[in-house]
C-alpha cells in the first residue's frame, strides 16, 4: 500500500519543511522583538512605524507576500539573496524572507502582550536609578515579557509550521509541493492526504505540548 512512496523523497520534503520553519522562526523572533521594542519605545516615529507595519502586514495574505518576494524582489528587481542563480536556493531563501516578514507581525503582538503584563512601576524604578530605555527593556521588561509570552509564541510557531505549505506557491520542494506531485501521479488521494496530515501533526503536536509545559514552568507568578 505504501510502495509508491519509494518513488518520492518524502524525507527530503519534510526536512525542507523543518528548515523553513526553524529559520523563519529564528528570523521572526528577532524582527518581531525589534518591532515590539519600537511599539513601546519613546520615539513617536518608531512607534508609528511599528504600529503601521503590524497592522498592514498581518492583514495581507501570506500567499501575496510570498509571491511578491518571488515576482517582485527576484524577477523584477533581481534580488537573489546570495543564491548565485540557483533557483532552488533563491526560492527557498525568498520563502524564508516572506515567512519572516509575515510571522514577525504576530510575534510582535504576542510579545507586546507579555510586555503589558510587566508592572509599570518596575520600569519607572529602573529609570529612576539611571537606566536608559534600552537597558530597561533588555534587563527588566523583555526577560519577564518572554516568560509571559511563551504560550502565545508557541501558537505563532505552530501557525508558522503550517504556513510553510505556502512556500509551494513559488516551487519550494517542501511537503505540500510533494503532496501535490504525488496526488497528480498516484490514485491514492486519501492515503497521501493522511500521510501529509500525519507529518504536520508530528511536527506541531510535540511543539505545542513542549512549549505549553515550558510556559507553565517559566510563568511569572504575580
Amino acid at each position: 500500500m505504501f510502495d509508491f512512496l519509494q518513488d518520492y523523497d518524502l524525507a527530503g520534503a519534510v526536512w525542507t519543511t523543518v528548515q523553513l520553519a526553524v529559520l523563519s522562526a529564528i528570523g521572526s523572533l528577532i524582527w518581531g522583538t525589534a518591532l515590539a521594542a519600537m511599539r513601546v519605545g519613546p520615539v513617536p516615529l518608531m512607534r508609528g512605524f511599528g504600529s503601521a507595519y503590524v497592522n498592514i502586514v498581518r492583514n495581507i495574505p501570506l500567499t501575496v507576500i510570498i509571491l511578491f518576494a518571488s515576482l517582485g524582489l527576484n524577477q523584477t528587481l533581481g534580488v537573489e539573496l546570495g543564491g548565485n542563480g540557483d533557483f532552488e536556493t533563491i526560492n527557498f531563501r525568498l520563502a524564508v524572507l516572506g515567512l519572516i516578514l509575515y510571522t514577525s507581525a504576530f510575534v510582535c503582538e504576542a510579545l507586546r502582550s507579555g510586555i503589558n503584563t510587566v508592572p509599570v512601576g518596575q520600569a519607572e524604578a529602573a529609570r529612576a536609578i539611571g537606566l536608559s530605555f534600552g537597558q530597561v527593556l533588555r534587563h527588566v521588561v523583555l526577560p519577564q515579557a518572554f516568560r509571559s509570552s511563551v504560550v502565545p509564541l508557541a501558537n505563532v510557531l505552530i501557525a508558522l509550521i503550517k504556513n510553510t505549505t505556502v512556500a509551494a506557491a513559488i516551487g519550494v520542494a517542501e511537503t505540500a509541493l510533494l503532496m501535490k506531485e504525488m496526488i497528480e501521479n498516484e490514485a491514492q488521494l486519501l492515503l497521501i492526504s493522511a500521510i501529509v496530515a500525519l507529518v504536520f501533526v508530528v511536527l506541531t503536536l510535540p511543539t505545542g505540548l513542549i512549549l505549553g509545559w515550558v510556559g507553565k514552568k517559566v510563568a511569572v507568578k504575580r
